[in-house]
Protein backbone atom coordinates (compact mmCIF):
# COMPACT_ATOMS: atom_id res chain seq x y z
CA UNK A 1 0.00 0.00 0.00
CA UNK A 2 1.28 3.84 -0.34
CA UNK A 3 2.22 5.48 2.43
CA UNK A 4 3.32 8.66 2.90
CA UNK A 5 6.96 8.95 5.06
CA UNK A 6 8.86 11.63 6.39
CA UNK A 7 12.32 11.43 3.77
CA UNK A 8 14.39 14.44 5.09
CA UNK A 9 13.89 17.78 6.28
CA UNK A 10 10.83 19.46 5.37
CA UNK A 11 10.81 16.64 2.60
CA UNK A 12 8.26 13.82 2.90
CA UNK A 13 7.78 10.43 -0.43
CA UNK A 14 5.01 8.57 -1.03
CA UNK A 15 6.19 5.08 -1.01
CA UNK A 16 5.19 1.50 -0.58
CA UNK A 17 4.74 0.10 2.57
CA UNK A 18 3.78 -3.11 4.54
CA UNK A 19 0.36 -4.05 5.03
CA UNK A 20 -0.71 -4.20 8.98
CA UNK A 21 -1.27 -8.08 9.93
CA UNK A 22 -3.37 -9.60 12.04
CA UNK A 23 -2.06 -9.43 15.43
CA UNK A 24 -3.93 -10.39 18.77
CA UNK A 25 -4.17 -7.15 20.65
CA UNK A 26 -4.00 -5.15 17.85
CA UNK A 27 -6.98 -3.73 15.71
CA UNK A 28 -6.57 -3.09 12.01
CA UNK A 29 -8.46 -0.05 10.70
CA UNK A 30 -9.38 0.32 7.22
CA UNK A 31 -8.40 4.89 7.55
CA UNK A 32 -10.74 6.76 6.20
CA UNK A 33 -9.86 10.54 6.77
CA UNK A 34 -6.40 11.76 8.69
CA UNK A 35 -6.20 15.42 10.21
CA UNK A 36 -2.83 16.88 10.11
CA UNK A 37 -1.43 18.21 13.94
CA UNK A 38 0.21 21.04 14.30
CA UNK A 39 2.88 18.71 16.20
CA UNK A 40 2.98 16.72 13.11
CA UNK A 41 4.80 20.01 11.62
CA UNK A 42 7.38 19.96 13.99
CA UNK A 43 8.49 15.98 12.91
CA UNK A 44 8.62 17.08 9.22
CA UNK A 45 10.65 20.45 9.91
CA UNK A 46 13.27 18.63 11.80
CA UNK A 47 13.03 15.40 9.34
CA UNK A 48 13.11 13.25 11.81
CA UNK A 49 12.78 10.19 12.35
CA UNK A 50 13.21 9.04 8.59
CA UNK A 51 10.52 6.51 7.54
CA UNK A 52 8.54 7.68 10.14
CA UNK A 53 4.27 7.06 8.54
CA UNK A 54 2.95 10.32 10.69
CA UNK A 55 -1.17 10.40 11.08
CA UNK A 56 -2.43 10.39 14.89
CA UNK A 57 -6.17 11.92 14.19
CA UNK A 58 -7.78 9.36 12.26
CA UNK A 59 -11.12 7.96 11.71
CA UNK A 60 -12.24 4.52 9.85
CA UNK A 61 -13.49 0.98 9.71
CA UNK A 62 -12.13 -2.01 11.03
CA UNK A 63 -10.59 -4.55 9.04
CA UNK A 64 -9.36 -6.84 12.02
CA UNK A 65 -10.65 -6.67 15.58
CA UNK A 66 -7.47 -8.29 17.22
CA UNK A 67 -9.51 -10.34 19.41
CA UNK A 68 -11.52 -7.82 21.02
CA UNK A 69 -14.85 -9.14 21.32
CA UNK A 70 -17.30 -5.85 21.43
CA UNK A 71 -15.94 -4.69 17.94
CA UNK A 72 -16.78 -6.57 14.34
CA UNK A 73 -15.48 -6.19 10.96
CA UNK A 74 -17.06 -2.88 9.97
CA UNK A 75 -17.45 -1.12 12.55
CA UNK A 76 -17.01 2.79 12.36
CA UNK A 77 -13.43 3.86 14.96
CA UNK A 78 -11.55 6.40 15.84
CA UNK A 79 -8.61 5.58 18.74
CA UNK A 80 -6.12 7.41 21.31
CA UNK A 81 -2.92 7.03 19.52
CA UNK A 82 -1.09 6.91 22.78
CA UNK A 83 0.32 3.45 24.07
CA UNK A 84 0.28 3.34 28.46
CA UNK A 85 2.04 1.03 30.37
CA UNK A 86 -1.51 0.27 32.15
CA UNK A 87 0.91 -0.83 35.26
CA UNK A 88 2.52 2.28 36.57
CA UNK A 89 0.93 4.81 39.60
CA UNK A 90 -0.07 7.29 36.58
CA UNK A 91 -2.26 4.50 34.98
CA UNK A 92 -3.26 2.43 37.49
CA UNK A 93 -5.25 5.84 38.74
CA UNK A 94 -6.63 6.81 35.47
CA UNK A 95 -3.65 9.20 34.30
CA UNK A 96 -2.66 7.45 31.30
CA UNK A 97 -1.48 10.83 29.58
CA UNK A 98 1.49 11.02 32.16
CA UNK A 99 2.82 7.43 31.54
CA UNK A 100 6.35 7.71 30.93
CA UNK A 101 5.39 5.10 27.93
CA UNK A 102 2.94 6.63 26.65
CA UNK A 103 4.87 8.51 23.42
CA UNK A 104 6.84 5.60 22.93
CA UNK A 105 5.18 3.43 21.03
CA UNK A 106 2.30 5.67 19.92
CA UNK A 107 0.43 5.50 16.56
CA UNK A 108 1.45 7.97 14.17
CA UNK A 109 4.18 8.82 16.17
CA UNK A 110 7.16 5.96 16.51
CA UNK A 111 8.35 3.96 14.05
CA UNK A 112 6.41 0.99 15.51
CA UNK A 113 3.60 2.27 14.97
CA UNK A 114 2.80 3.89 11.40
CA UNK A 115 -0.30 6.47 11.28
CA UNK A 116 -2.63 7.55 9.12
CA UNK A 117 -0.90 8.64 6.24
CA UNK A 118 -1.89 5.38 4.60
CA UNK A 119 -4.55 3.38 3.81
CA UNK A 120 -4.62 1.18 6.55
CA UNK A 121 -3.05 1.03 10.28
CA UNK A 122 -2.66 -1.13 13.68
CA UNK A 123 -3.66 0.68 16.66
CA UNK A 124 -4.06 -1.20 20.36
CA UNK A 125 -7.60 -2.33 20.29
CA UNK A 126 -7.83 -1.01 24.53
CA UNK A 127 -7.46 2.11 22.83
CA UNK A 128 -10.02 1.77 20.01
CA UNK A 129 -13.50 3.71 20.47
CA UNK A 130 -16.69 3.09 17.97
CA UNK A 131 -18.34 6.37 16.68
CA UNK A 132 -22.14 6.10 16.18
CA UNK A 133 -23.31 6.61 12.85
CA UNK A 134 -24.69 9.48 13.10
CA UNK A 135 -21.08 10.78 13.13
CA UNK A 136 -19.24 11.35 9.93
CA UNK A 137 -15.60 10.18 9.18
CA UNK A 138 -14.69 13.84 9.09
CA UNK A 139 -16.04 14.12 12.56
CA UNK A 140 -14.72 11.15 13.52
CA UNK A 141 -11.47 12.51 12.68
CA UNK A 142 -11.53 15.50 14.69
CA UNK A 143 -12.13 13.95 17.89
CA UNK A 144 -8.63 13.76 19.07
CA UNK A 145 -7.95 16.91 18.25
CA UNK A 146 -11.01 18.44 19.82
CA UNK A 147 -10.27 15.99 23.05
CA UNK A 148 -6.71 18.06 23.57
CA UNK A 149 -9.13 21.45 23.86
CA UNK A 150 -11.29 20.31 26.19
CA UNK A 151 -8.64 18.75 28.28
CA UNK A 152 -6.94 22.33 28.31
CA UNK A 153 -10.05 23.88 29.05
CA UNK A 154 -11.15 21.34 31.95
CA UNK A 155 -7.60 22.16 33.60
CA UNK A 156 -8.39 26.18 33.23
CA UNK A 157 -11.63 25.81 35.53
CA UNK A 158 -13.33 28.36 33.17
CA UNK A 159 -16.27 30.02 35.67
CA UNK A 160 -18.93 31.98 33.85
CA UNK A 161 -18.31 35.74 33.58
CA UNK A 162 -14.21 34.61 33.04
CA UNK A 163 -12.35 36.64 29.89
CA UNK A 164 -10.29 33.97 28.36
CA UNK A 165 -7.64 34.59 25.95
CA UNK A 166 -6.08 31.91 23.33
CA UNK A 167 -3.15 32.30 21.96
CA UNK A 168 -2.63 31.12 18.61
CA UNK A 169 -5.63 29.96 15.82
CA UNK A 170 -4.99 26.74 14.85
CA UNK A 171 -7.52 23.51 15.37
CA UNK A 172 -6.66 23.21 19.29
CA UNK A 173 -6.91 27.27 19.61
CA UNK A 174 -10.00 27.42 18.02
CA UNK A 175 -11.19 24.53 19.68
CA UNK A 176 -10.06 25.47 23.26
CA UNK A 177 -11.84 28.58 22.21
CA UNK A 178 -14.87 27.45 21.61
CA UNK A 179 -15.01 25.26 24.86
CA UNK A 180 -14.36 28.23 26.82
CA UNK A 181 -17.55 29.95 25.26
CA UNK A 182 -19.57 26.68 26.47
CA UNK A 183 -18.01 26.68 30.35
CA UNK A 184 -19.38 30.46 30.17
CA UNK A 185 -16.53 32.75 29.71
CA UNK A 186 -18.08 35.93 28.90
CA UNK A 187 -15.35 36.95 26.63
CA UNK A 188 -13.14 34.82 24.37
CA UNK A 189 -10.47 36.77 22.33
CA UNK A 190 -8.07 34.93 20.15
CA UNK A 191 -4.69 36.34 19.42
CA UNK A 192 -3.13 35.78 15.90
CA UNK A 193 0.19 36.54 13.66
CA UNK A 194 -1.63 35.38 10.88
CA UNK A 195 -4.76 37.70 9.96
CA UNK A 196 -6.65 34.85 7.91
CA UNK A 197 -7.01 32.85 11.19
CA UNK A 198 -7.39 35.76 13.45
CA UNK A 199 -10.45 36.56 11.40
CA UNK A 200 -11.29 32.73 10.96
CA UNK A 201 -11.46 32.66 14.66
CA UNK A 202 -14.84 35.31 15.47
CA UNK A 203 -16.33 34.60 11.83
CA UNK A 204 -16.73 30.69 13.08
CA UNK A 205 -17.93 31.77 16.43
CA UNK A 206 -15.86 30.84 18.61
CA UNK A 207 -14.04 33.98 19.69
CA UNK A 208 -15.42 37.44 20.29
CA UNK A 209 -12.60 38.95 18.80
CA UNK A 210 -8.91 38.63 18.01
CA UNK A 211 -6.11 40.79 18.46
CA UNK A 212 -2.64 40.81 16.06
CA UNK A 213 0.02 39.29 17.74
CA UNK A 214 2.60 41.76 15.50
CA UNK A 215 0.68 45.07 17.18
CA UNK A 216 2.64 46.05 19.78
CA UNK A 217 0.04 48.60 20.88
CA UNK A 218 -2.93 46.46 20.35
CA UNK A 219 -0.90 44.10 22.86
CA UNK A 220 -0.44 45.88 25.54
CA UNK A 221 -3.41 47.36 26.03
CA UNK A 222 -4.67 44.45 26.69
CA UNK A 223 -2.22 43.73 29.28
CA UNK A 224 -2.90 41.55 32.30
CA UNK A 225 -6.47 41.55 31.24
CA UNK A 226 -7.45 38.15 31.49
CA UNK A 227 -8.68 35.16 33.96
CA UNK A 228 -7.32 32.60 31.82
CA UNK A 229 -5.21 32.36 28.90
CA UNK A 230 -4.60 29.16 26.87
CA UNK A 231 -1.63 29.06 24.96
CA UNK A 232 -1.35 27.04 21.79
CA UNK A 233 2.06 28.01 19.83
CA UNK A 234 4.89 26.94 21.95
CA UNK A 235 7.29 29.80 20.92
CA UNK A 236 8.92 32.30 22.50
CA UNK A 237 6.69 35.52 21.82
CA UNK A 238 3.64 33.30 22.67
CA UNK A 239 4.43 32.20 25.74
CA UNK A 240 5.57 35.64 27.12
CA UNK A 241 2.96 36.85 25.40
CA UNK A 242 0.38 34.81 27.66
CA UNK A 243 2.48 36.05 30.83
CA UNK A 244 2.05 39.73 30.35
CA UNK A 245 -1.63 39.11 28.90
CA UNK A 246 -3.08 37.48 32.18
CA UNK A 247 -4.37 39.20 35.20
CA UNK A 248 -2.55 38.70 38.56
CA UNK A 249 -3.26 35.72 40.24
CA UNK A 250 -4.19 34.25 36.80
CA UNK A 251 -4.01 30.79 35.17
CA UNK A 252 -2.06 30.44 31.51
CA UNK A 253 -2.44 26.64 30.44
CA UNK A 254 0.38 26.03 28.23
CA UNK A 255 -0.75 23.48 25.44
CA UNK A 256 1.70 24.65 22.46
CA UNK A 257 4.65 21.95 22.05
CA UNK A 258 8.33 23.20 21.06
CA UNK A 259 10.87 20.67 20.31
CA UNK A 260 13.92 23.20 21.37
CA UNK A 261 14.05 25.31 24.50
CA UNK A 262 12.33 28.41 24.89
CA UNK A 263 13.19 31.37 26.37
CA UNK A 264 10.99 33.13 29.13
CA UNK A 265 11.11 36.69 30.90
CA UNK A 266 9.94 35.10 34.32
CA UNK A 267 9.70 38.43 36.35
CA UNK A 268 5.81 38.60 35.14
CA UNK A 269 5.55 34.94 36.37
CA UNK A 270 6.78 35.98 39.48
CA UNK A 271 5.53 39.47 40.27
CA UNK A 272 2.11 38.67 39.06
CA UNK A 273 2.02 34.96 40.97
CA UNK A 274 0.28 33.25 38.19
CA UNK A 275 -0.40 29.71 38.30
CA UNK A 276 1.21 28.08 35.16
CA UNK A 277 0.31 24.67 34.09
CA UNK A 278 1.44 21.98 31.29
CA UNK A 279 -0.77 20.19 29.40
CA UNK A 280 -0.57 16.94 27.25
CA UNK A 281 -3.36 14.95 25.54
CA UNK A 282 -6.41 14.13 27.33
CA UNK A 283 -7.96 11.46 29.74
CA UNK A 284 -9.75 8.13 28.00
CA UNK A 285 -12.89 9.79 29.39
CA UNK A 286 -12.16 13.35 27.78
CA UNK A 287 -11.94 11.02 24.27
CA UNK A 288 -14.70 9.58 24.50
CA UNK A 289 -16.60 12.93 26.10
CA UNK A 290 -15.72 14.56 22.65
CA UNK A 291 -17.40 11.77 20.73
CA UNK A 292 -20.49 12.03 22.64
CA UNK A 293 -20.44 16.04 22.31
CA UNK A 294 -20.01 15.61 18.46
CA UNK A 295 -22.87 12.99 17.97
CA UNK A 296 -25.33 14.94 20.06
CA UNK A 297 -24.84 18.24 18.06
CA UNK A 298 -23.61 19.71 21.09
CA UNK A 299 -20.53 21.06 19.42
CA UNK A 300 -19.84 21.40 15.89
CA UNK A 301 -16.62 20.41 14.62
CA UNK A 302 -16.99 19.89 10.78
CA UNK A 303 -16.72 23.94 10.71
CA UNK A 304 -13.03 24.02 11.19
CA UNK A 305 -12.40 21.96 8.23
CA UNK A 306 -10.94 23.88 5.56
CA UNK A 307 -10.05 21.04 2.54
CA UNK A 308 -9.46 17.38 2.14
CA UNK A 309 -6.14 16.20 0.27
CA UNK A 310 -4.72 12.88 -1.24
CA UNK A 311 -1.39 11.35 -0.33
CA UNK A 312 0.52 13.21 -3.10
CA UNK A 313 -0.84 16.65 -1.83
CA UNK A 314 0.41 16.46 1.34
CA UNK A 315 3.92 17.73 0.96
CA UNK A 316 2.23 21.00 -0.29
CA UNK A 317 -0.18 21.10 2.57
CA UNK A 318 2.59 21.03 5.12
CA UNK A 319 4.29 23.29 3.25
CA UNK A 320 1.14 25.56 2.86
CA UNK A 321 0.63 25.26 6.66
CA UNK A 322 3.99 25.76 7.79
CA UNK A 323 3.95 29.44 5.66
CA UNK A 324 2.25 30.88 8.32
CA UNK A 325 -0.07 32.61 6.24
CA UNK A 326 -2.23 30.00 5.40
CA UNK A 327 -6.19 30.44 5.96
CA UNK A 328 -6.50 26.42 6.81
CA UNK A 329 -7.51 25.35 9.57
CA UNK A 330 -7.25 22.06 9.61
CA UNK A 331 -6.38 19.93 6.70
CA UNK A 332 -7.60 16.12 6.40
CA UNK A 333 -6.60 13.57 4.01
CA UNK A 334 -7.91 11.14 2.72
CA UNK A 335 -5.81 8.04 1.88
CA UNK A 336 -7.60 6.47 -0.76
CA UNK A 337 -8.02 9.72 -2.83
Amino acid sequence: MKSVVIKGVKQFEVKDSKVPEKEQGKVIIDVKKTGICGSDIHYWELGNPIGLVMGHEYSGTVIDNGGREDLKVGDRVTALPISPCGKCEACLRGDIHYCKDTWTYASGLSLDNPGGLAPQLSVRSDMVLKIPDNMTDEEGALVEPTAVGLHAINLAYIKIGDHVLVVGGGIIGLVSAMFAKKNGASKVVVSETNPKRGEAAVKLGVADEWINALDEKAMNECSSTFDKVIECCGNTPAVNSAMNLVKAGGKVILVGVSMTPINLATIQTVMKEINVIGAIAYKKDEFAKCIDLISNKEIDVKKFISKEIGLDEVQSAYEELYSGTSDCIKILVNPKK
